[in-house]
């Protein structure tokens, strides 16, 4: 007779591992490579799921309530989802989910149909923004050097390393960062024209050449 062992099973729990602003990052954690997969707790009255609609990503979403009470809203049909409600959600749809009840936790599983899976650089970035109000730049800097090529979205990455080694004296690094990152991100040329973060950089000429560059359509 033959059995089938174990050779490593990965485990933990999503109370371990939640967060003071309720995420649980089951994926980071885990290290899954083939989905997304984080979940979320709140209390009564407050959003456990903000309004998005995942069109950059192209991610689909399945929800599911494991424990409390939601309620779901899907371009704007909003549904009552007890504990075992799944709900699964195109890219393009706008969705969001408020708790119900006190200890409501929602389990997110997100990826691209047809395509191999890469993480998306909000879940490390979700980790550094409370650092830079702590004044932790070094150590933000380096979380972020880590996970430069991990992403496929990295371009925010490379524009939350300018913004370290801007604050850190570094303007070299921070414009080779920022160049990188406004390259494949033009969308964050507004936000760099007026972030403090990167005010080492704002009277420097190659900054205004940088930032007009983006700016203009190729």
């Amino acid at each position: 007779m033959s059995r089938t062992s174990v050779q490593r099973m990965n485990a933990t729990t999503i109370s371990e591992l939640t967060r003071e602003n309720g995420w649980a990052p089951l994926r980071a954690h885990l290290g899954a490579g083939a989905f997304g997969i984080n979940a979320y707790t709140k209390n009564a009255d407050e959003q456990v799921v903000g309004e998005h609609k995942e069109e950059a990503s192209g991610h689909e979403e399945l929800y599911l309530v494991l424990a409390g009470r939601a309620k779901f809203t899907v371009d704007g049909e909003e549904r009552d989802a007890p504990v075992g409600t799944a709900v699964l959600v195109p890219s393009g749809t706008t969705r969001s989910a408020d708790a119900l009840e006190d200890g409501t936790t929602i389990l997110v599983v997100g990826g691209r149909p047809g395509a191999v899976f890469r993480p998306r650089a909000w879940e490390t970035n979700a980790v550094i923004f409370p650092m830079f109000g702590e004044g932790k730049i070094e150590e933000a800097r380096e979380i972020l050097s880590g996970v430069v090529d991990r992403y496929e979205d990295g371009e925010s990455i490379e524009y939350n390393l300018a913004c370290c080694d801007a604050r850190l004296g570094d303007v070299e690094q921070a414009f080779e960062h920022l160049e990188r990152s406004l390259a494949g991100r033009p969308d964050l040329v507004e936000l760099a024209r007026g972030d403090d973060d990167l005010a080492a950089l704002h009277d420097d000429p190659r900054f205004d050449d940088l930032v007009g560059a983006a700016a203009t359509p190729g």
